[in-house]
């Protein structure tokens, strides 16, 4: 056996560099964005059904739950854009390197940070 295997491997006391983090929300935003697919998909049957039918879905994206859903959905389409975008110059050998890298990830957390509070105003507004 060898003794020299990590003892702690408690991922909160781990200190994980930008570009995980980065990563890991990629992943978690297209697994929000999987599930969203089906209340996305729900809203345009509603609003192509009938009047009635579009008059209500329209009354209830009037709701501040409606709205904090709406949000989240777009924001996770927002964050996954962007972190594809990054990945896509990757794929192009552009930001390979540990700099490049660490660059490209505080580059995708400020646009996609802006862009959330950008959409959550046009939302909230």
């Amino acid at each position: 056996m060898n003794d020299k295997r990590p003892v702690n491997l408690d991922i909160g006391t781990i200190s994980l560099p930008i570009t995980a983090y980065t990563s890991i929300l990629h992943r978690v935003s297209g697994v929000v964005l999987f599930f969203a697919t089906g209340i996305l998909l729900w809203m345009l049957d509603a609003s192509l059904a009938s009047q009635e039918s579009f008059d209500s879905l329209k009354a209830i994206l009037t709701s501040p739950f409606a709205k904090l859903v709406l949000w989240g959905i777009l924001a996770a389409l927002v964050y996954h854009l962007i972190a594809g975008i990054r990945h896509l110059f990757m794929d192009f050998g552009i930001g390979e390197t540990l700099e490049g890298g660490v660059l490209g990830a505080r580059i995708v957390i400020g646009f996609a940070a802006l862009s959330i509070i950008i959409v959550g105003a046009w939302i909230w507004l």
